[in-house]
């Protein structure tokens, strides 16, 4: 059984009422993610189980969003729905109302670049059919077929500027929505009148692909201020729904999370996070508290031990005693960090954006200057407009729309063929800017694994025992030793009555010998609280003693030497021990760490190098570097990471080796010198367009040439970067 489904299973009556919705006195609704669902055989097997519980009125199993829509009867006992599902092979899992809200936003601008886009290539094929010289009856069926398409088009996808033009010029003002949403227009309007009356040229192409342009821009700046609420909704997620309280009179009664207060005492059986920060006051066990301080080594907690909400209650039930509640618990405080982090990157607008944001209105402004110059000159209105016209398209910042992007494409194909992924688009601009890298240690520095020191010296039956011993944990020493290759040709000892004490180790007999691994406290029959490592004991009397290390990741070395070479300079910032922090210092060549650090510390570490004028990167793995990783100014983090931490960091790297940080930086550095390149580009052709256009001397037709002609020398500019190895 899979942890994801045992933790399904572990789901209480009371938990899932909680999650439910009332739809009459009698009956309340629940959704459940079920995403193991893949056709149209599990829908029926689902279904089939399900209408079989007692108390389900009715089931329904959407294939394509991969839920289950069940309504059962109220009462005490709900279905036992997570173990029917488990049973059937299926992982379920709770779905809050609202939890998964679409974006219609997003989706919104999606579907108009599409349509944009599409009829942006159906209107240049036909362009360039009447500009090689089409019959005129051909040149005015192609004009009326533009029209057509560029109509709806325009319509549909324009709508995104034209609802903002509006609602700003209802309000007597104005923004970079009401030039844009003007400059369509005119475009359009301009070549409808010459295909009515039969023109040479007509010139939808232009609008049209103006707004796909400016589309992609809006579409790639909405999805990353998504991907950060998001972010912040997995954090979040980590809180429990709510526990178990212990009353007074010794009655048990599940309560909401905003329900608990200060002082109530909460069971928190195995397999539980712990609801709001608190103390132990009965049980021992095995604490996962990656979330607080990022390493994957289980904490042992007994009574007195302190517990961070959010964090994971693995082998042994406790009692434990509220001391916050859930507004100010530990887990909050987090949350409260990514928000106040992630309101401060807005600043980090891309280059075309903020370019646009300037030249768009110049673009218009001198359209309508050319169109007025012209009047005033005794020009007739058609001969005025098509100098503005030509103004527009010769001066269309598709080649300004294409500068960043393009780059960025072939930067993220580079990156990825060294299997580095780049979650967000402005992330190179601002990684060319770093001049500071701050590393986690667990999980980043080092693997997420641990490696056990000196195997080859171990004796062998003692090694092979160990194994026999250790299968039956998951805690990460005993995966270490399991990870050795078992010794040939030694017997594997047939172990009976094994029984894992949460916090300790593991226990089991042969042949009337008990044999034990785990704390030397609780291993041998004399307490050695001074011996470090997991013991191995036989009726209490030591055998063996294994030591285990952080397994340095690939590369690690070279890629700080590296990262030296380009002038950058680095830290370790942990909340692992000092003497563990320094020895991975000395060993990959930092020679700044911190140690010990809580995650709001290593947060207020990042904003004073910050503050002091610096540009950091956080490359970062666990739970607990997330506030840290969205305090940044970029991020980075391996494959391996926590779900959130993957979703907030700017470049995920698959594979181990570390050298793909500076591979990333060297990339973002090129990549940044190109785009400097490609403004410099479009702004000289600008520079020398412009004037002519409004003199005059450009024909709609020779401006739509020039327009293309840019873009491609942008385009090509651009995959320079593919020209030389890194």
């Amino acid at each position: 059984m899979s942890m994801a489904a045992s933790q399904g299973i572990s789901v209480s009556g009371s938990e899932l009422r909680l999650a439910s919705r009332a739809i009459n006195d009698n009956l309340r609704q629940v959704e459940i993610s079920v995403p193991d669902i893949h056709c149209g055989g599990c829908v029926r097997r689902i279904e089939e189980a399900l209408r079989k519980l007692d108390g389900v009125e009715h089931v329904r199993v959407n294939l394509s969003t991969k839920r289950v829509s069940l309504r059962f009867e109220d009462g005490d006992h709900p279905p036992e729905i997570m173990f029917a599902l488990d049973h059937l092979g299926f992982d379920g899992h709770l779905l809050d109302e609202g939890t998964e809200e679409k974006d219609r936003t997003g989706a919104q601008l999606i579907r108009a670049l599409a349509v944009a886009g599409f009829a942006a290539a159906n209107i240049m094929l036909l362009s360039v059919s009447v500009w090689l010289g089409a019959e005129p009856a051909t040149r005015d069926l192609f004009h009326w077929i533009s029209a057509a398409i560029a109509l709806p088009a325009i319509i549909y996808s324009g709508r995104v500027f034209f609802l903002s033009a509006w609602k700003s010029l209802r309000h007597g003002q104005t923004n970079m929505d009401v030039p844009i949403s003007i400059g369509i227009a005119i475009a359009y309007g301009m070549s409808l009148y010459d295909t009515v009356y039969k023109g040479q040229h007509a010139y939808f192409d232009a609008s049209v692909t103006l707004l796909f342009f400016l589309l992609i821009g809006r579409t790639l700046d909405h999805l990353t201020r998504e991907k950060a609420r998001t972010a912040v909704k997995g954090l979040a997620s980590f809180a429990a729904r709510g526990a178990t309280v212990i009353r007074e009179n010794g009655d048990r009664v599940f309560l909401a999370l905003s329900a608990i207060e200060t002082g109530m005492r909460i069971i928190l059986p195995a397999g539980s996070r712990v609801p709001v920060d608190a103390c132990v006051v009965k049980g021992a066990s095995d604490v996962d508290n990656s979330l607080v301080t990022g390493e994957s080594m289980p904490v042992s907690v007994a009574t007195g031990s302190m517990l961070r909400a959010g964090t994971l209650n693995l082998t042994g039930g406790l009692v434990i005693e509220a001391r916050a509640v859930a507004q100010n618990s530990f887990l909050a405080e987090m949350v409260r960090l990514m928000e106040a982090a992630e309101a401060g990157r807005g600043i980090y607008r891309r280059i075309a954006d903020r370019a646009s944001s300037l030249y768009a209105p110049v673009v218009h402004v001198a359209a309508l200057l050319g169109f007025l110059g012209w009047m005033v000159a005794g020009s007739d209105v058609h001969a005025a407009l098509t100098v503005a016209v030509a103004v527009l398209i010769i001066t269309c910042p598709c080649a300004l729309g294409l500068a960043v992007p393009m780059v960025q494409v072939v930067a993220a194909k580079r990156l990825f063929e060294k299997r580095i992924m780049v979650r967000d688009g402005s992330a190179l601009e601002r990684m060319n800017e770093i001049d500071t890298i701050v590393f986690d240690k667990t999980g980043t520095l080092s693997l997420v694994s641990l490696g056990l020191v000196g195997a080859g010296q171990i004796n062998v039956r003692n090694l092979v025992l160990a194994q026999a011993l250790a299968e039956r944990s998951d805690h990460p020493c005993s995966k270490a030793i399991c990870a050795v290759p078992a010794p040939m040709g030694e017997p594997k000892p047939e172990l009976a009555g094994f029984v894992e004490v949460p916090g300790f180790g593991v226990e089991a007999c042969c042949n009337g010998v008990t044999y034990r691994l785990g704390r030397a406290t609780w291993a041998l029959v004399d307490e050695t609280s001074d011996l470090s490592g997991t013991v191995l004991s036989s009726n209490g009397e030591m055998i063996e003693v294994f030591h285990f290390e952080d397994v340095i990741r690939p590369d690690a070395e070279e890629a700080i030497g590296k990262l030296k070479s380009l002038g950058i300079s680095m830290e370790i910032l942990s909340g692992d021990s000092v003497q563990a922090v320094s020895d991975m210092a000395l060993k990959v060549g930092i020679e700044k760490f911190s140690a010990g650090m809580l995650p709001a510390e290593k947060v207020r570490h990042i904003e004073s190098l910050k503050a002091s004028g610096h540009k950091v990167m956080m490359v970062g793995d666990g739970l607990n570097d997330t506030p840290a990783l969205v305090a940044a100014h970029v991020s980075m983090a391996p494959a391996t990471a926590a779900d959130v931490g993957r979703n907030v960091a700017d470049f995920v790297f698959l594979r181990d080796s570390l050298l793909a940080v500076p591979y990333t930086l060297t990339i973002a550095r090129r990549a940044s010198r190109l785009v400097r390149q490609n403004f410099a580009l479009a702004i000289l052709y600008n520079v020398i367009a412009l004037p002519a256009a409004l003199l005059g001397h450009v024909t709609p037709l020779a401006a739509a040439l020039a327009m293309s002609g840019s873009s491609i020398v942008v385009v090509v500019n651009a995959m320079r970067l593919h020209s030389k190895e890194t």
